[in-house]
């Protein structure tokens, strides 16, 4: 079942309505969380909602409501939803106001969460691995206050998306203008080489993804060497493996980038040995 809550207020998705005048709408001027749920119980929602405030700080954006009933509201609508799971899309824009950029014009921040019902990715794309593409390109956020946060203008992850497709892949690497890899579209990214694992800092600008800490804390528990660096794109060539982390599809190895395979081809031993550990925190 799919439902939304639009301030508080629980309607059918036909029913659902906000403003043409609301700044997401007509700007982007808005955050977001993604939320998904084990057993029917929402995943790392304490995590999901402090980093919603982190967002809101450094965009400036006043939450209409206490983390705990923002939460208690995602709860609530899972619960209504009765999907055997669960996706939350937890939405707060600036709010409503006349045409014009000045933040100042906006009234009362809107709070929109979206339930929906989870459908995990195709089991072969586990078993067998994806494909990616690099994708060069500058975000709207970069080398700005909002760098890291989590923004709704994902114009940029559409184009690089779209391209992907066009190219046979499932997702696409963001390179920024200095031929660093920074994170997918929708993912965090992850190398193997000569047995450590590598992954771009938050400094660099990427999200910092919640998965993504899940599976650095579990390459704690399994010993195994971990440098947070930056990424050269001429390395992605060389790995032994390669793989990206999200909340939706959790691990996903990747087999072939641009094209060309990575590594053997095949999903590596060390991606699916993390990807293991990490299920067993869900």
């Amino acid at each position: 079942m799919r439902i939304a809550i639009i301030n508080g207020q629980v309607c059918t998705p036909e029913e659902a309505r906000i403003s043409v005048y609301d700044r997401g709408f007509l700007y982007g001027d808005s955050i977001f969380e993604t939320v998904r749920t084990y057993g029917g119980i929402a995943f790392a929602l304490g995590e999901h909602l402090a980093r919603l405030a982190r967002s809101a700080e450094r965009l400036f954006i006043e939450l209409p409501a206490s983390l705990e009933a923002i939460g208690a509201e995602v709860e609530r609508g899972i619960a209504q939803a009765q999907n055997p799971e669960s996706v939350a899309r937890i939405m707060i824009t600036r709010g409503s106001g006349p045409l014009g950029l000045d933040p100042g014009l906006a009234h009362h921040p809107t709070r929109v969460i979206l339930i929906e019902p989870f459908e995990p990715p195709p089991s072969e794309a586990y078993r067998d691995g994806i494909g990616a593409i690099t994708f060069r390109t500058v975000r709207s956020t970069d080398d700005t206050p909002a760098a890291g946060a989590k923004v709704a203008n994902y114009l940029t992850s559409v184009l690089a998306i779209r391209e992907a497709r066009q190219q046979g892949a499932t997702e696409a690497f963001i390179i920024d203008g200095r031929g660093h890899v920074l994170e997918g579209t929708t993912s965090n990214v992850f190398l193997v080489k000569e047995g450590r694992l590598v992954t771009p800092p938050e400094e660099s600008g990427i999200l910092s993804g919640i998965t993504r800490a899940y599976l650095l804390r579990a390459a704690e528990r399994l010993a195994i060497h971990v440098s947070i660096r930056d990424i050269r794109e001429e390395e992605l060539p060389n790995v032994d493996e390669l793989f990206i982390s999200s909340t939706l599809r959790e691990v996903l190895p990747v087999v072939r980038l641009d094209g060309r395979p990575v590594g053997s081809g095949k999903p590596g031993p060390l991606t699916r040995q993390i990807h293991t550990e990490f299920r067993k925190a869900t």
